[in-house]
């Protein structure tokens, strides 16, 4: 069983930077891949960003740019830099994690980001 715990969320002006922060616990971190995804009301949820257990990186195009995860495997940790945010980065963002070669994904309970003046 894995349990992740989103932090770093929080109210940024147009422009600004925020850090997600995801802390898994319970299982091989390194075993995992690892995504980053949003969900904005009324809205689908969408994978932003996602890295492979072998830290290979994909993202939306919308983010391209602007956003980078990384993981430390050590430290069971995955992170979501945004840089030069927008109005239409406001979500809930959600970290999970997936199994390599399973369908197995376990998902954190989402931070709340929210871009505004």
């Amino acid at each position: 069983q894995v349990q992740l715990v989103e932090s770093g969320g929080g109210l940024v002006q147009p422009g600004g930077s925020l850090r997600l922060s995801c802390a898994a616990s319970g299982s091989i971190f390194r075993l995992y891949n690892a995504g980053w995804s949003r969900q904005a009301p009324g809205k689908p949820r969408e994978l932003v960003a996602s890295v492979t257990n072998g830290g290979s990186t994909n993202y939306a195009d919308s983010v391209k740019g602007r956003f980078t995860i990384s993981r430390d495997n050590a430290k069971k940790t995955v992170l979501l830099q945004m840089n030069s945010l927008k109005p239409e980065d406001t979500a809930v963002y959600y970290c999970n994690l997936r199994r390599i070669a399973t369908t197995t994904t376990y998902w954190g309970q989402g931070t709340q980001v929210t871009v505004s003046s």
